[in-house]
């Protein structure tokens, strides 16, 4: 899909002491973080505003340049991605948006009531510090009220990261769709002098797989597959287990075609099912 690889190295600034990132264009054979397949067709093409693609090494996302957030991210969790390195906090506009765009920054959320919510979380990328700075890119963030940010998407990333102690590993999607949120202060459609959706939905799909090699061949009709659709609204359950629905109704909402790189007849059996495993 794209040329041979050409590394683009994005330097730390004097304050973070964060090792440069390397961001390189997806590889020609299957990127682990879109294992399971390309949602949207995103592709790294600057004439494809709506859809741009940044790969990464710790996550795959589709980035809108006209809503300032992404549409979705996609990234692999296992034991390889979990080690020491501290929460970087380093919330930074991305070097790596084409020229000419608008890049929101560390402040563009500042007095909104609103969480720069992590799409790939920082606790999912400990192996090293950069892995974990990587995850503060703006891009890699949307408008979330707090409630549901630190509390109820945070209960189920912690489940997710919990079943990598039993021997299983995880692929993960999220975005959201829609527009106008309840945050602390209220109800708002944009942040960031209209620059920056509020998204109405946060959605997201785990695909739980004991640890093994050729994921995408190995999700069958019985692989366990949550699919989770909460309002943005800062009264929220902080019970994940709650909004659980189906991919199909993620897929109908958002236009996406979820899991697109497993078989058909086994994606018409998981997409279909509304997820009813343990919560905690």
């Amino acid at each position: 899909m794209d040329p041979a690889p050409q590394a683009v190295t994005v330097a730390a600034t004097a304050t973070t002491q964060v090792p440069a990132l390397t961001v390189r264009p997806v590889p020609p054979a299957l990127p682990e973080h879109l294992t399971l397949g390309n949602p949207s067709g995103a592709t790294p093409d600057p004439t494809q505003p709506a859809n741009y693609l940044l790969y990464r090494p710790q996550y795959a996302v589709s980035y809108h340049r006209d809503w300032g957030k992404p549409n979705w991210a996609s990234w692999h969790l296992s034991a390889d991605w979990i080690g020491m390195a501290a929460r970087q906090d380093d919330f930074r506009a991305d070097p790596d948006l084409p020229a000419g765009w608008y890049r929101p920054g560390a402040s563009s959320y500042a007095g909104s009531g609103f969480d720069r919510g992590h799409l790939c979380p920082s606790a999912d990328r400990t192996r090293t510090i950069a892995d974990n700075s990587a995850t503060f890119l703006m891009t890699n963030l949307m408008p979330q009220a707090p409630r549901n940010n630190q509390q109820t998407w945070a209960n189920l990333e912690g489940y997710c990261r919990d079943q990598l102690a039993t021997g299983q590993e995880v692929y993960i999607l999220c975005g959201s769709y829609g527009q106008g949120g309840t945050g602390a202060n209220g109800y708002a459609t944009t942040l960031d002098q209209g620059r920056i959706r509020v998204p109405a939905r946060c959605w997201k799909v785990v695909v739980v797989l004991p640890t093994g090699d050729d994921d995408a061949t190995r999700v069958s009709a019985s692989t366990r597959v949550i699919a989770l659709d909460t309002p943005n609204d800062n009264t929220i359950s902080t019970s994940w287990g709650t909004y659980r629905t189906s991919v199909d109704a993620i897929e109908a909402a958002t236009g996406l075609d979820l899991l697109s790189a497993v078989p058909v007849a086994v994606q018409q059996a998981v997409e279909a099912r509304v997820d009813t495993g343990p919560t905690n």
